[in-house]
């Protein structure tokens, strides 16, 4: 049984960790505001572009862009999205085994990850999985500049045909404690049809279709990639602080019974002093 000075002495550990937890918790609070704030600013006008772009895209031929070119999925890359930190519950987990789950689909034939956050590289490297690029500290210091980079390596690994289909695995945030998993394809494009109203309206291209295909397709994927990055950090922000706040309560109730286990433990010594006293006595007698 543990003496008295180690019960207390845990007891002080305990609250030094609820501390920092409830600490890192209101961090991560004040975090998920300031990016739940941009990812719901960037999610109209992603959306509009891209339905504007994928309706454009509709109406034109498939081989007028790289982008839209199908091509039998023979080399296949699969982007991971995770975090570059941890304390976050399963968010990096739950991507990774559903990164997994994508890479066993296409067994047998050639896939490659291109992994975005540190976590993600670190599973996937212990576990000697094919890992072509990796992009690090991504969200250090969230830019714009930073997914039109990643949105460019991407797009010329599709257009030298590097790879034949793109997947993307992230998070995309619900709320504080529910993140969804979402795994979609990036390329080639997937041309939506056109609105009802617009479809049979003839669009004049200036200066041709071509050249504004080779303008807005590129800045579609770009989009796309800023877009993932808003969401999946709004839901690690999230998962944080959900966890933190799990940890901080786990860490009181443990307190709590550390407390009366100290409790017990010096009643218990009392009362032993108590009786070896009255026996001093009465020997004495």
């Amino acid at each position: 049984m543990p003496s008295l000075k180690q019960i207390k002495r845990r007891i002080s550990g305990v609250r030094s960790t609820a501390q920092i937890t409830r600490a890192m918790k209101m961090v991560a609070a004040a975090k998920l505001k300031k990016a739940q704030q941009n990812m719901e600013r960037s999610r109209p006008y992603a959306h509009r572009l891209m339905e504007a772009i994928a309706s454009l895209a509709g109406r034109t031929s498939s081989d007028l862009h790289p982008l839209l070119a199908v091509r039998e999925p023979n080399y296949t890359g699969v982007v991971n999205v995770t975090s570059d930190r941890g304390l976050c519950g399963s968010f990096n987990a739950n991507i990774c085994r559903q990164t997994q789950k994508v890479l066993a689909d296409f067994s047998g034939k050639t896939v490659e990850l291109i992994t975005i956050g540190r976590k993600g590289y670190d599973f996937f490297v212990k576990r000697d999985a094919k890992i072509y690029r990796h992009f690090p500290g991504v969200f250090q210091e969230l830019q714009f500049s930073q997914a039109a980079a990643i949105g460019g390596s991407i797009v010329d690994l599709y257009c030298t045909g590097h790879f034949d289909r793109i997947y993307l695995v992230f998070n995309e945030f619900k709320n504080v404690v529910q993140q969804r998993i979402v795994c979609e394809q990036l390329l080639p494009i997937i041309p939506q049809k056109p609105m009802t109203a617009w479809r049979s309206v003839e669009f004049i291209y200036e200066p041709n279709s071509a050249a504004v295909l080779d303008k807005l397709l590129p800045m579609y994927v770009n989009i796309e990639i800023w877009h993932i990055l808003l969401e999946s950090y709004a839901a690690e922000q999230g998962a944080r602080m959900s966890a933190m706040d799990n940890a901080t309560e786990n860490a009181l109730e443990l307190v709590d019974n550390l407390s009366l286990q100290y409790n017990k433990a010096r009643q218990a010594a009392i009362t032993k002093e108590l009786l070896e006293i009255v026996g001093g006595a009465e020997g004495l007698k």
